[in-house]
Protein backbone atom coordinates (compact mmCIF):
# COMPACT_ATOMS: atom_id res chain seq x y z
CA UNK A 1 0.00 0.00 0.00
CA UNK A 2 1.53 3.67 -1.17
CA UNK A 3 0.27 4.85 2.58
CA UNK A 4 1.95 2.48 4.74
CA UNK A 5 5.87 3.61 5.22
CA UNK A 6 8.08 0.88 4.12
CA UNK A 7 9.94 -1.01 6.92
CA UNK A 8 13.65 -0.96 5.06
CA UNK A 9 13.36 2.57 4.86
CA UNK A 10 15.73 4.29 7.53
CA UNK A 11 14.65 6.77 10.23
CA UNK A 12 16.48 9.19 9.36
CA UNK A 13 15.04 9.42 5.91
CA UNK A 14 12.20 11.23 7.00
CA UNK A 15 12.11 14.63 7.33
CA UNK A 16 11.65 16.26 10.09
CA UNK A 17 8.06 17.26 10.23
CA UNK A 18 5.73 15.42 6.97
CA UNK A 19 2.71 14.75 8.48
CA UNK A 20 1.47 13.35 4.81
CA UNK A 21 3.56 10.48 6.18
CA UNK A 22 3.72 10.80 10.16
CA UNK A 23 0.07 11.34 10.23
CA UNK A 24 0.58 14.11 12.89
CA UNK A 25 -2.27 17.05 12.50
CA UNK A 26 -1.53 19.86 9.71
CA UNK A 27 -0.52 23.26 11.59
CA UNK A 28 -3.72 26.00 11.06
CA UNK A 29 -2.21 28.42 7.89
CA UNK A 30 -0.93 31.95 9.71
CA UNK A 31 -3.52 34.00 9.65
CA UNK A 32 -3.87 36.89 6.31
CA UNK A 33 -1.90 40.14 7.22
CA UNK A 34 -4.39 42.80 7.31
CA UNK A 35 -3.50 45.72 4.68
CA UNK A 36 -1.66 49.34 5.57
CA UNK A 37 -4.01 51.37 6.72
CA UNK A 38 -4.39 54.69 3.81
CA UNK A 39 -2.72 57.41 3.47
CA UNK A 40 -6.12 58.99 5.05
CA UNK A 41 -6.60 57.06 8.16
CA UNK A 42 -2.82 57.31 8.82
CA UNK A 43 -3.35 60.81 9.08
CA UNK A 44 -6.84 60.84 10.46
CA UNK A 45 -5.78 58.80 13.68
CA UNK A 46 -2.83 61.26 15.14
CA UNK A 47 -5.22 63.38 13.92
CA UNK A 48 -7.83 62.81 16.31
CA UNK A 49 -5.77 61.31 19.08
CA UNK A 50 -4.29 65.17 19.09
CA UNK A 51 -7.74 66.75 19.19
CA UNK A 52 -8.53 64.88 22.04
CA UNK A 53 -4.97 64.98 23.98
CA UNK A 54 -5.58 69.15 23.57
CA UNK A 55 -9.18 69.22 24.54
CA UNK A 56 -8.44 67.25 27.95
CA UNK A 57 -6.05 70.56 29.12
CA UNK A 58 -8.30 73.25 28.25
CA UNK A 59 -6.43 75.56 29.92
CA UNK A 60 -3.35 74.81 28.63
CA UNK A 61 -5.22 74.72 25.31
CA UNK A 62 -6.74 78.48 24.98
CA UNK A 63 -2.91 79.45 26.54
CA UNK A 64 -1.58 78.10 23.45
CA UNK A 65 -4.40 79.47 20.72
CA UNK A 66 -4.08 82.60 22.26
CA UNK A 67 -0.14 82.78 21.70
CA UNK A 68 -0.78 82.25 18.32
CA UNK A 69 -3.58 84.11 17.46
CA UNK A 70 -0.66 86.93 19.08
CA UNK A 71 1.81 86.00 16.64
CA UNK A 72 -1.02 85.93 14.03
CA UNK A 73 -2.50 89.63 14.73
CA UNK A 74 1.64 90.64 14.70
CA UNK A 75 2.33 89.32 11.45
CA UNK A 76 -0.86 90.60 10.09
CA UNK A 77 -0.05 93.98 11.17
CA UNK A 78 3.33 93.81 10.23
CA UNK A 79 2.88 93.26 6.55
CA UNK A 80 -0.51 95.11 6.26
CA UNK A 81 1.81 98.22 7.36
CA UNK A 82 4.36 97.46 4.89
CA UNK A 83 1.77 96.41 2.09
CA UNK A 84 0.28 99.78 2.59
CA UNK A 85 3.66 101.41 3.02
CA UNK A 86 4.52 100.53 -0.59
CA UNK A 87 1.12 100.73 -1.88
CA UNK A 88 0.78 104.55 -0.74
CA UNK A 89 4.50 105.47 -1.88
CA UNK A 90 3.26 104.41 -5.02
CA UNK A 91 0.02 105.69 -5.34
CA UNK A 92 0.58 109.00 -7.37
CA UNK A 93 2.94 106.87 -9.81
CA UNK A 94 0.00 103.96 -10.12
CA UNK A 95 -2.53 106.97 -10.79
CA UNK A 96 -0.09 107.78 -13.92
CA UNK A 97 -1.70 106.44 -16.28
CA UNK A 98 0.67 106.59 -19.48
CA UNK A 99 2.81 104.37 -21.05
CA UNK A 100 6.01 105.22 -20.42
CA UNK A 101 8.01 107.54 -18.62
CA UNK A 102 10.90 109.71 -18.94
CA UNK A 103 12.78 110.59 -15.69
CA UNK A 104 16.32 111.47 -14.83
CA UNK A 105 18.66 108.92 -14.30
CA UNK A 106 19.85 110.30 -10.57
CA UNK A 107 15.93 110.33 -9.64
CA UNK A 108 15.67 108.18 -6.60
CA UNK A 109 12.23 108.64 -5.58
CA UNK A 110 9.25 111.19 -6.55
CA UNK A 111 9.23 113.45 -4.34
CA UNK A 112 12.64 114.57 -4.88
CA UNK A 113 12.85 114.33 -8.57
CA UNK A 114 15.76 115.54 -10.48
CA UNK A 115 15.25 117.46 -13.36
CA UNK A 116 15.90 116.95 -16.84
CA UNK A 117 15.65 118.77 -20.66
CA UNK A 118 12.32 119.72 -21.80
CA UNK A 119 13.30 118.74 -25.14
CA UNK A 120 13.48 115.34 -24.61
CA UNK A 121 9.39 115.21 -25.06
CA UNK A 122 9.48 116.66 -28.53
CA UNK A 123 12.35 113.94 -29.20
CA UNK A 124 10.60 110.88 -28.09
CA UNK A 125 7.77 112.33 -30.50
CA UNK A 126 10.34 110.81 -33.29
CA UNK A 127 9.59 107.75 -33.32
CA UNK A 128 6.79 106.81 -35.12
CA UNK A 129 4.88 104.42 -32.74
CA UNK A 130 4.66 107.76 -29.78
CA UNK A 131 1.39 109.53 -29.58
CA UNK A 132 2.22 111.79 -27.68
CA UNK A 133 4.15 113.39 -25.01
CA UNK A 134 3.53 115.88 -22.25
CA UNK A 135 6.07 117.26 -19.21
CA UNK A 136 5.08 116.29 -15.73
CA UNK A 137 6.04 118.99 -13.04
CA UNK A 138 6.24 117.89 -9.37
CA UNK A 139 6.66 120.23 -6.14
CA UNK A 140 5.39 120.84 -2.82
CA UNK A 141 3.90 124.05 -1.96
CA UNK A 142 2.12 125.02 1.34
CA UNK A 143 -1.63 124.57 1.33
CA UNK A 144 -3.68 127.04 4.12
CA UNK A 145 -6.98 125.21 5.29
CA UNK A 146 -9.83 127.25 4.48
CA UNK A 147 -11.69 126.23 7.63
CA UNK A 148 -8.93 127.48 10.32
CA UNK A 149 -6.04 128.97 8.50
CA UNK A 150 -3.56 126.44 9.52
CA UNK A 151 -0.86 125.64 6.69
CA UNK A 152 0.33 122.26 5.33
CA UNK A 153 2.80 120.64 2.75
CA UNK A 154 0.60 119.41 -0.74
CA UNK A 155 1.88 117.76 -3.13
CA UNK A 156 1.69 119.65 -6.68
CA UNK A 157 1.28 118.02 -10.07
CA UNK A 158 1.21 119.83 -13.26
CA UNK A 159 0.65 118.34 -17.09
CA UNK A 160 -1.31 119.33 -19.89
CA UNK A 161 -4.20 118.08 -18.54
CA UNK A 162 -6.00 118.42 -22.44
CA UNK A 163 -3.25 116.11 -23.62
CA UNK A 164 -4.90 112.82 -22.64
CA UNK A 165 -1.70 111.49 -22.08
CA UNK A 166 -2.19 110.93 -18.17
CA UNK A 167 -5.31 110.45 -16.51
CA UNK A 168 -6.55 110.48 -12.91
CA UNK A 169 -9.78 108.86 -11.34
CA UNK A 170 -12.63 112.28 -11.49
CA UNK A 171 -10.15 114.15 -14.26
CA UNK A 172 -11.69 114.08 -17.30
CA UNK A 173 -14.88 115.77 -15.99
CA UNK A 174 -12.63 119.02 -15.05
CA UNK A 175 -10.41 118.92 -18.52
CA UNK A 176 -12.13 122.13 -19.84
CA UNK A 177 -12.22 123.84 -15.81
CA UNK A 178 -8.45 123.15 -15.31
CA UNK A 179 -7.53 125.59 -18.55
CA UNK A 180 -9.01 128.86 -16.45
CA UNK A 181 -6.40 130.52 -14.64
CA UNK A 182 -5.59 129.77 -11.12
CA UNK A 183 -8.01 126.97 -11.26
CA UNK A 184 -6.70 123.16 -9.50
CA UNK A 185 -8.20 119.79 -8.64
CA UNK A 186 -8.02 118.45 -4.90
CA UNK A 187 -7.59 114.89 -3.83
CA UNK A 188 -10.34 113.87 -2.30
CA UNK A 189 -7.95 111.36 -0.78
CA UNK A 190 -5.78 113.34 1.28
CA UNK A 191 -5.85 113.59 5.21
CA UNK A 192 -8.36 115.78 7.19
CA UNK A 193 -5.66 118.38 8.14
CA UNK A 194 -6.11 120.10 5.10
CA UNK A 195 -9.77 121.32 5.76
CA UNK A 196 -13.46 119.30 4.77
CA UNK A 197 -12.88 120.49 1.07
CA UNK A 198 -14.97 117.95 -0.68
CA UNK A 199 -18.18 119.40 2.21
CA UNK A 200 -17.24 122.61 1.12
CA UNK A 201 -17.13 122.02 -2.21
CA UNK A 202 -20.75 120.88 -2.43
CA UNK A 203 -21.85 123.73 -0.36
CA UNK A 204 -19.81 126.53 -1.67
CA UNK A 205 -18.91 125.38 -5.19
CA UNK A 206 -15.85 126.20 -6.41
CA UNK A 207 -13.76 128.30 -3.67
CA UNK A 208 -10.80 130.14 -3.07
CA UNK A 209 -7.61 128.63 -1.49
CA UNK A 210 -4.30 129.95 -0.94
CA UNK A 211 -1.39 128.03 -2.13
CA UNK A 212 1.87 129.11 -1.64
CA UNK A 213 1.62 132.49 -2.03
CA UNK A 214 -1.42 132.53 -4.78
CA UNK A 215 -4.93 132.25 -4.29
CA UNK A 216 -6.18 129.48 -6.35
CA UNK A 217 -9.64 128.00 -6.87
CA UNK A 218 -10.69 124.54 -6.40
CA UNK A 219 -13.06 123.34 -8.80
CA UNK A 220 -13.48 119.51 -8.23
CA UNK A 221 -12.17 116.37 -6.92
CA UNK A 222 -9.67 113.58 -7.75
CA UNK A 223 -8.57 110.48 -6.42
CA UNK A 224 -4.89 109.81 -5.57
CA UNK A 225 -4.51 108.76 -2.14
CA UNK A 226 -1.73 110.33 0.30
CA UNK A 227 1.70 108.77 0.64
CA UNK A 228 4.59 108.90 3.32
CA UNK A 229 6.47 112.01 0.90
CA UNK A 230 3.04 113.67 0.65
CA UNK A 231 -0.60 113.81 2.69
CA UNK A 232 -2.66 115.52 -0.01
CA UNK A 233 -2.44 116.32 -3.75
CA UNK A 234 -3.55 119.02 -6.15
CA UNK A 235 -3.60 118.69 -9.60
CA UNK A 236 -3.39 121.41 -12.13
CA UNK A 237 -1.87 122.89 -15.41
CA UNK A 238 1.45 122.88 -16.57
CA UNK A 239 1.01 126.97 -16.91
CA UNK A 240 -1.01 126.91 -13.21
CA UNK A 241 1.44 125.19 -12.04
CA UNK A 242 4.62 127.82 -13.24
CA UNK A 243 2.21 130.12 -12.05
CA UNK A 244 2.43 128.74 -8.21
CA UNK A 245 6.18 127.54 -8.44
CA UNK A 246 7.34 131.02 -10.41
CA UNK A 247 11.21 129.60 -10.16
CA UNK A 248 10.43 126.73 -11.85
CA UNK A 249 11.99 127.08 -15.63
CA UNK A 250 9.21 125.61 -18.50
CA UNK A 251 12.33 124.10 -20.12
CA UNK A 252 13.04 121.92 -17.16
CA UNK A 253 10.69 119.24 -16.36
CA UNK A 254 10.59 115.98 -13.41
CA UNK A 255 8.98 113.58 -16.00
CA UNK A 256 8.02 113.40 -19.32
CA UNK A 257 4.84 110.63 -20.12
CA UNK A 258 4.43 109.16 -23.35
CA UNK A 259 1.11 107.64 -24.13
CA UNK A 260 1.86 105.20 -27.50
CA UNK A 261 -0.52 104.89 -30.81
CA UNK A 262 -2.94 101.90 -30.47
CA UNK A 263 -1.45 98.47 -31.13
CA UNK A 264 2.04 99.60 -30.59
CA UNK A 265 4.50 96.89 -28.09
CA UNK A 266 5.36 99.35 -25.22
CA UNK A 267 8.37 96.98 -24.86
CA UNK A 268 9.91 97.72 -28.09
CA UNK A 269 8.75 101.10 -27.62
CA UNK A 270 11.44 101.18 -24.78
CA UNK A 271 13.95 99.87 -25.89
CA UNK A 272 13.46 102.41 -29.67
CA UNK A 273 13.66 105.05 -27.20
CA UNK A 274 16.67 104.21 -25.15
CA UNK A 275 18.59 103.62 -28.30
CA UNK A 276 17.39 106.80 -29.32
CA UNK A 277 17.78 109.53 -26.26
CA UNK A 278 21.14 110.38 -25.03
CA UNK A 279 22.27 108.98 -21.74
CA UNK A 280 21.02 111.68 -19.73
CA UNK A 281 17.16 110.36 -19.18
CA UNK A 282 16.01 107.08 -18.03
CA UNK A 283 13.06 105.31 -20.12
CA UNK A 284 10.45 103.00 -18.17
CA UNK A 285 7.42 101.96 -18.32
CA UNK A 286 4.82 102.39 -16.13
CA UNK A 287 5.49 98.99 -13.98
CA UNK A 288 9.01 99.53 -13.78
CA UNK A 289 8.90 103.25 -12.45
CA UNK A 290 6.16 102.09 -10.03
CA UNK A 291 9.16 99.14 -9.37
CA UNK A 292 11.80 101.84 -8.80
CA UNK A 293 10.17 103.65 -6.62
CA UNK A 294 8.67 100.77 -4.47
CA UNK A 295 12.26 99.79 -4.83
CA UNK A 296 13.61 102.83 -2.78
CA UNK A 297 11.28 102.46 0.19
CA UNK A 298 12.27 98.92 0.47
CA UNK A 299 15.66 98.78 0.04
CA UNK A 300 17.29 102.41 0.58
CA UNK A 301 15.37 103.54 3.95
CA UNK A 302 14.80 101.04 7.35
CA UNK A 303 11.35 101.08 7.42
CA UNK A 304 10.62 98.09 5.06
CA UNK A 305 13.33 96.09 7.49
CA UNK A 306 12.06 96.97 10.67
CA UNK A 307 8.17 95.93 9.34
CA UNK A 308 9.79 92.21 8.13
CA UNK A 309 12.28 91.82 11.39
CA UNK A 310 8.74 92.94 13.36
CA UNK A 311 7.21 90.25 11.37
CA UNK A 312 10.05 87.75 12.46
CA UNK A 313 9.57 88.67 15.87
CA UNK A 314 6.14 87.57 16.13
CA UNK A 315 6.88 84.21 14.89
CA UNK A 316 9.66 83.56 17.07
CA UNK A 317 7.16 84.70 19.84
CA UNK A 318 4.49 82.40 18.55
CA UNK A 319 6.84 79.41 17.87
CA UNK A 320 8.19 79.87 21.95
CA UNK A 321 4.88 79.85 22.83
CA UNK A 322 3.78 76.79 21.13
CA UNK A 323 6.74 75.04 22.00
CA UNK A 324 6.46 75.27 25.24
CA UNK A 325 2.87 74.14 25.24
CA UNK A 326 4.12 70.91 23.37
CA UNK A 327 6.79 70.41 24.92
CA UNK A 328 5.00 70.46 28.73
CA UNK A 329 1.99 68.16 27.12
CA UNK A 330 4.10 65.75 25.71
CA UNK A 331 6.02 66.03 29.47
CA UNK A 332 2.79 65.23 31.32
CA UNK A 333 1.49 62.25 28.95
CA UNK A 334 4.63 60.73 28.90
CA UNK A 335 4.05 57.25 30.30
CA UNK A 336 0.71 57.20 27.42
CA UNK A 337 3.43 57.60 24.75
CA UNK A 338 5.38 54.98 26.38
CA UNK A 339 2.10 52.54 26.52
CA UNK A 340 1.22 53.30 23.15
CA UNK A 341 5.13 52.50 21.91
CA UNK A 342 5.23 49.17 24.31
CA UNK A 343 1.52 48.44 22.53
CA UNK A 344 3.56 48.66 18.99
CA UNK A 345 2.95 52.08 18.03
CA UNK A 346 6.47 53.76 16.00
CA UNK A 347 7.89 57.02 16.80
CA UNK A 348 6.80 57.89 13.41
CA UNK A 349 3.37 57.62 14.42
CA UNK A 350 4.02 59.33 17.26
CA UNK A 351 5.69 62.18 15.83
CA UNK A 352 2.26 62.78 13.78
CA UNK A 353 0.31 62.72 16.05
CA UNK A 354 2.76 65.68 17.94
CA UNK A 355 2.47 67.63 14.18
CA UNK A 356 -1.19 67.33 13.80
CA UNK A 357 -1.10 69.12 17.31
CA UNK A 358 0.71 72.34 15.55
CA UNK A 359 -1.77 71.74 12.61
CA UNK A 360 -4.75 72.47 15.11
CA UNK A 361 -3.22 75.14 17.19
CA UNK A 362 -2.04 76.16 14.01
CA UNK A 363 -5.77 76.11 12.62
CA UNK A 364 -7.54 77.55 15.92
CA UNK A 365 -5.13 80.34 15.85
CA UNK A 366 -5.32 81.80 12.75
CA UNK A 367 -9.07 81.83 12.59
CA UNK A 368 -9.94 84.14 14.86
CA UNK A 369 -6.16 86.29 14.27
CA UNK A 370 -7.84 86.78 10.63
CA UNK A 371 -11.14 88.01 12.15
CA UNK A 372 -9.07 90.46 14.61
CA UNK A 373 -7.06 91.67 11.73
CA UNK A 374 -9.44 92.15 9.07
CA UNK A 375 -11.45 94.46 12.16
CA UNK A 376 -7.90 96.16 12.71
CA UNK A 377 -7.38 97.16 9.34
CA UNK A 378 -10.29 99.08 8.88
CA UNK A 379 -9.72 100.85 12.23
CA UNK A 380 -6.50 101.61 11.36
CA UNK A 381 -7.27 102.77 7.39
CA UNK A 382 -9.67 104.86 8.78
CA UNK A 383 -7.54 106.53 10.81
CA UNK A 384 -4.60 106.85 8.97
CA UNK A 385 -5.75 106.99 5.51
CA UNK A 386 -3.76 104.13 4.20
CA UNK A 387 -4.59 101.95 2.01
CA UNK A 388 -4.89 98.55 4.56
CA UNK A 389 -7.11 96.00 3.05
CA UNK A 390 -6.96 91.98 3.74
CA UNK A 391 -6.32 90.19 0.72
CA UNK A 392 -6.50 86.02 0.27
CA UNK A 393 -2.52 86.07 -1.13
CA UNK A 394 -1.69 87.61 2.45
CA UNK A 395 -4.38 85.43 4.37
CA UNK A 396 -2.54 82.81 2.88
CA UNK A 397 0.86 83.45 3.24
CA UNK A 398 0.21 84.21 6.72
CA UNK A 399 -1.30 81.12 7.72
CA UNK A 400 1.39 79.16 5.51
CA UNK A 401 4.04 80.96 8.36
CA UNK A 402 1.78 80.05 11.06
CA UNK A 403 1.75 77.09 10.27
CA UNK A 404 5.38 76.64 9.42
CA UNK A 405 5.97 78.56 13.50
CA UNK A 406 3.86 75.79 14.62
CA UNK A 407 5.13 72.94 12.76
CA UNK A 408 8.90 73.79 13.70
CA UNK A 409 7.66 74.27 17.78
CA UNK A 410 6.32 70.17 17.17
CA UNK A 411 9.54 68.90 15.88
CA UNK A 412 11.67 70.75 18.80
CA UNK A 413 9.09 69.34 20.95
CA UNK A 414 9.36 66.12 19.44
CA UNK A 415 12.51 65.22 20.79
CA UNK A 416 10.94 64.48 24.22
CA UNK A 417 9.44 61.52 23.14
CA UNK A 418 12.37 59.61 22.85
CA UNK A 419 12.69 59.79 26.84
CA UNK A 420 8.64 57.87 26.22
CA UNK A 421 10.80 54.61 27.21
CA UNK A 422 8.26 51.48 28.19
CA UNK A 423 11.11 49.73 29.84
CA UNK A 424 11.75 53.00 32.08
CA UNK A 425 8.46 53.79 32.55
CA UNK A 426 7.17 50.47 33.81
Amino acid sequence: MSDVIPRSMPEASLLPWAPELSGEPAAAAPPPRRPRPGFGAAMLLPLRLAWRQLRAERARLASAIAGVLFACVLVFMQLGFRSALFDSATALLSAMRADIFLMHPLTTVSFKPEMLPRIRASQAMALPEVQAAVPVYLAQATWRNPEDGTRRPVQLVGFDTESGVMDFPGLAPLIETLKRPDTMAFDLRSRPEFGAVPRLLAERGPFQVQLGNRQMEVVGLIEIGPSFGADGNVVMSDVNFRRVVKERQASQVDLVAIKLKPGADPAMAVERLRAVLPADVRVLSQPDLVAHERDYWETATPIGFIFAFGSLMGLIVGMVIVYQILFSDIASHLREYATLKAIGYSNAFLGRAVLSAALILAVLGFIPGLVISTLLYDVVGKGTFLPLEMDLSRALSVFGMIFTMCALAGLLAMRKLRDANPADMF
